[in-house]
């Protein structure tokens, strides 16, 4: 390989492969491979205007020839040897190395005859390339951060994760090291990371450009701060949100909506935003009210009236539009529609034949905003949630779905981040500020547009409710603070099972300690009659059980309404943990180890978490069960329920009642 320096950047040539490594923040580097004549000029996920820092970059000779070069950033420096292979330090260690792609080197002594390239570029019948890029094992290290996946591993190293967004699967390809590296994939393709023992392999399966960044620190809470100011950082949350969001699917008409909020009302809690889900709309992309349940006025009514009981509106928007929309043919003739590489536009089939909307192409952004704008907003409604976010689709052939900007294999996710600018920069335009947005899906930097990410449809099982504690953590390290799942799980067959009703207090203990506390789920059985026997509109799809808290009997009532007050009571030291995020990245719920980084112990602790810097929380997710060990950290911590004090550096067992969440505060 030939080198140069080129103003900031090291670049390296050999064949039809051009190499560039450049400094892009603090202790950061920016690694770029291209086998095209340019490179795209596309920053993806690194959108922030930052210091990118000054490059010390030294080139070596042999025999008048430039053979090898090296480019520090601050802590970090990287090595190109003469095959191009990229070593990375900090300071004087080895951070990660490439493979040696021109001569192979033993990977395991199984694999010690395999020949794998760095930086591997196929060519397809697409004309773009399927990439591949390959690292060495580093004995002993944990893996963070990666987004959402529903499996229990907090530590992903020996796991194989798809880099797709599908229905509680949500691919953030940041990756935090416990050896003291971030590493950002930057690359939208789908594709799948391999964090295997004997190497990492990170694959694009369509893509012109190898991108990814790194950046070097000594602890977790460092690597977030330098990966935030990179990729953005959310807003700050205002402590009108901090408190209990109530959900359900699904509320019919405004009347049914105010008989809960008066409830609540009456009762002395309470809500911060009440949400209406899908289907209150005639059909999919008409993005409006159905008139014949959710007329005008008595929505601008609805709305005047909870808004005085201090409780902000969210409504459900799908990106999937019917053909029997009244929106359907003016995007199709404008082409607002993602579209199959072999033919057709429907792409989508639940409750309808529908189309998707492209929400890459600008026009269609300003087109669905317009919507929202004036059937929505003019009356009243104050939030949005972005539901099916993926988006939601038939089949996921991602080689057969065209976007504005590229076929959805090479683009798609950061669909949602797309879909999520919509109504952010409406409302940004329309002079309201920034306000924040449940989504079922995220990418690198949707923090910055005031994601609320949930976690999907996920089951009401106890198994489920052990993988949100390590879905939740993941995606904190992986950038987004603002997140939540469905108290109880989704997906309930019997509201009366006394299983479930264990399940869902359990659950909404654990909600208290979450960036956002909302209840919602589809609770069975379903035999509450329709409104209507058309088979389109806001009256025909059935509706689950009541899914209130007092919806349960009066003995979970009064838990439940417990664990709402102890939430309420901690509105301003959460209003300071959203005002932390916005400033250095930090998540809300908080590894043991981003707050103990030097406690060996914390690093093995995948069941329990930090609520902000002052809680430590160690959800039950065994049914049946009245106790819960747990370890505590040097220091004194107090139980917040019991008052007593116990001296940490130790693993401990608490008892814990239905109607507490074993939380200890750090004295």
């Amino acid at each position: 390989m030939v080198f140069e320096k080129k103003g900031n950047a090291l670049i390296g040539r050999e064949k039809n492969e051009t190499l560039c490594i450049e400094p892009w923040g603090k202790d950061s580097l920016r690694v770029r491979s291209t086998v095209l004549p340019e490179f795209s000029g596309l920053d993806r996920a690194l959108t922030e205007d930052i210091d990118k820092g000054s490059a010390d970059i030294k080139l070596a000779e042999k025999e008048g020839g430039l053979w090898s070069g090296s480019i520090t950033n601050g802590r970090i420096r990287a090595e190109v040897n003469p095959s191009g292979i990229v070593a990375f330090f900090k300071d004087d260690e080895r951070v990660l190395y490439e493979y040696n792609r021109n001569y192979g080197v033993p990977l395991t002594k199984e694999t010690r005859c395999l020949k794998a390239e760095a930086r591997e570029f196929t060519g397809s019948a697409s004309g773009s390339f399927k990439l591949t890029a390959r690292f060495e094992r580093n004995e002993g290290e944990r893996i963070y951060g990666c987004g959402q996946y529903q499996h229990p591993y907090l530590n992903l190293k020996g796991c194989s994760l798809e880099l797709a967004q599908k229905n509680s699967q949500v691919s953030i390809p940041f990756a935090l090291s416990s050896l003291g590296y971030g590493f950002l994939w930057n690359n939208p393709a789908t594709g799948r990371v391999t964090f295997g023992k004997n190497l990492t392999e990170w694959a694009a399966d369509e893509s012109n450009e190898l991108d990814y960044w790194i950046t070097v620190a000594d602890k977790p809470a460092e690597i977030l701060e330098k990966y935030t100011a990179a990729v953005g950082r959310a807003p700050v949350l205002g402590p009108e949100y901090l408190g209990f969001w109530q959900c359900k699917l699904r509320y019919r008409t405004p009347e049914e909506v105010l008989s809960v909020a008066r409830r609540y009302n009456e009762m002395g809690i309470q809500l911060d935003v009440i949400v209406i889900d899908f289907f209150h709309w005639p059909y999919q992309g008409s993005w409006r009210f159905d008139e014949k349940y959710w007329p005008e006025d008595k929505v601008k009514a609805m709305c005047d009236e909870l808004h005085s009981m201090g409780i902000k509106v969210m409504v459900s928007i799908w990106p999937s539009v019917d053909k029997r929309s009244e929106n359907y043919e003016e995007m199709l003739m404008k082409g607002y529609f993602v579209r199959n590489e072999r033919g057709g536009i429907e792409t989508y089939d639940y409750q309808g034949e529908c189309a998707t909307i492209d929400v890459f192409n600008p026009g269609a952004r300003e087109y669905l905003w317009s919507k929202c704008r004036e059937n929505y907003k003019r009356l009243g409604i104050d939030l949005f949630w972005f539901d099916n976010a993926e988006p939601d689709s038939i089949i996921y052939h991602y080689d057969n779905m065209r976007y504005y900007t590229g076929r959805a294999s090479m683009v798609a996710n950061e669909y949602p981040k797309y879909y999520l600018r919509t109504v952010s920069e409406g409302f940004m335009g329309d002079g309201d500020g920034m306000r924040p947005s449940l989504i079922r899906s995220a990418w690198a930097g949707s923090q910055k547009y005031g994601a609320v990410l949930w976690s999907g449809d996920v089951p009401s099982t106890f198994e489920a409710f052990r993988d949100q504690i390590s879905a939740g953590l993941n995606a904190g390290l992986a950038g987004i603070p603002w997140w939540n799942s469905d108290i109880g799980g989704f997906m309930t067959d019997d509201v009366n099972d006394p299983e479930f009703q264990e399940l869902l207090l359990r659950w909404f203990g654990f909600g208290v300690f979450c960036p956002i506390m909302r209840l919602h789920g589809d609770r069975g059985p379903y035999d509450i009659p329709p409104l209507d026997t058309r088979d389109f509109g806001a009256g025909y799809l059935h509706t689950g059980q009541p899914n209130e808290i007092w919806s349960y009997g009066e003995e979970n009532e009064a838990i439940m309404k417990k664990f709402v007050e102890l939430r309420l009571s901690m509105r301003d030291y959460i209003a300071g943990l959203m005002k932390e995020a916005h400033e250095n990245g930090s998540p809300v719920i908080r590894t043991m180890f981003y707050e103990f980084p030097e406690d060996e112990a914390c690093w093995e602790c995948e069941d329990q978490y930090m609520f902000g810097p002052d809680y430590l929380v160690a959800p039950v997710y065994t049914c049946g069960a009245r106790e819960r060990e747990l370890y505590l950290p040097a220091g004194k911590w107090e139980n917040i329920f019991t008052k007593e004090v116990t001296e940490g550096g130790k693993r401990v067992c608490v008892s814990a009642p239905l109607d507490q969440i074993p939380a200890f505060k750090r004295l």
